[in-house]
C-alpha cells in the first residue's frame, strides 16, 4: 500500500490526478512490461503538494461552498450571533461534503488513479479517464450561462458537447453556480424570520418599548419557531437531496 493510499479517497482523489501530470512521477509502461515506481521521497513530495491545494478543491468545487453558506445565512436569520460556532458549522458542512462526494472521488480514484498506478494507462489517459466522474458532477451544477461566460473569458473553441468542457472552464462556473444557489436558499431562508421580527417590532414600538431591541425579543420566539418544526432536520435533509 503506497503512503498515497492514507489519505481519504473522498479528499485526495480530486487532486490526485493533478499530481499524477506532474513531471515528477514516471510514466507507467504498457502490456505488463516494468513501470518506473514512485519512491518513497517523491510520494512524500507528491503528498505535500496535494495537501497545499487540497483546502482550495474542498472549500470551492465539492457541496461544501453550498452548505456552508446556507448555514451561515441560517444563523444569522436566526439571530444567535456565534450559536452554532464557526468551527460547527464548517465541521457539519464538512462532513455532509464528503457524504456526497465519496461516491464521485471513488469513481475518479479506481478509473484513473489505480490504472496509472499499475501501468495500465499513461498519465495523460488517467487524467481523461479520472477527471470524467469530476467533470460530470460539475456539469450537472453548473449553470449553462456562467459555463458560457467562462468560455468567453478563457477564449477557447466552444465545444462539441458538454463533456469537451475542460476543467478551467467547468471549475469558475460551478464555483458561480453554487454561489448564486446559496444566497437564493439563504434569502428564503430569511423571510420567516423576518416575518417575526417586523412583527415584535411593530408591537414593541407600539406599545412605547423604545428601549428594549426588537431583535432581543424575537430572538426567543424564532428559535422556538425553528426548534418546533424541527429545522435542522428540513434544512439539512433538502440541501443533501439538492444534490440528488
Amino acid at each position: 500500500m503506497t503512503l498515497l493510499r492514507l489519505l481519504p479517497a473522498s479528499l485526495l482523489a480530486p487532486v490526485a490526478f493533478a499530481a499524477a501530470k506532474s513531471p515528477l512521477l514516471g510514466t507507467p509502461a504498457r502490456g505488463g512490461s516494468e513501470s518506473q515506481v514512485l519512491g518513497l521521497p517523491l510520494q512524500i513530495v507528491v503528498l505535500l503538494t496535494a495537501m497545499t491545494v487540497l483546502p482550495a478543491v474542498l472549500v470551492s468545487l465539492t457541496p461544501f461552498l453550498r452548505i456552508s453558506l446556507v448555514l451561515h445565512f441560517l444563523r444569522q436569520a436566526l439571530g444567535t450571533q456565534t450559536a452554532p460556532s464557526n468551527q460547527v458549522l464548517i465541521g457539519l458542512s464538512l462532513f455532509l461534503s464528503m457524504l456526497i462526494m465519496t461516491p464521485v472521488a471513488s469513481d475518479a480514484y479506481q478509473k484513473g488513479w489505480l490504472p496509472l498506478e499499475s501501468g495500465k494507462m499513461s498519465r495523460a489517459e488517467a487524467w481523461e479517464a479520472g477527471s470524467r466522474p469530476v467533470k460530470d458532477f460539475l456539469l450537472r451544477f453548473a449553470r449553462e450561462k456562467d459555463i458560457a461566460l467562462m468560455v468567453e473569458l478563457t477564449k477557447a473553441p466552444a465545444p462539441k458537447s458538454p463533456q469537451d468542457l475542460s476543467l478551467t472552464v467547468l471549475a469558475p462556473a460551478y464555483v458561480l453556480s453554487e454561489l448564486k444557489a446559496g444566497f437564493q436558499i439563504g434569502a428564503v431562508l430569511f423571510l420567516p424570520f423576518l416575518v417575526i421580527d417586523v412583527a415584535v417590532a411593530s408591537i414593541t414600538l407600539s406599545i412605547g418599548m423604545v428601549q428594549l431591541p426588537p431583535v432581543m425579543v424575537s430572538a426567543p420566539f424564532k428559535i422556538l419557531l425553528f426548534v418546533l418544526v424541527d429545522g435542522w432536520n428540513l434544512v439539512v435533509g433538502s440541501l443533501m437531496k439538492s444534490f440528488s
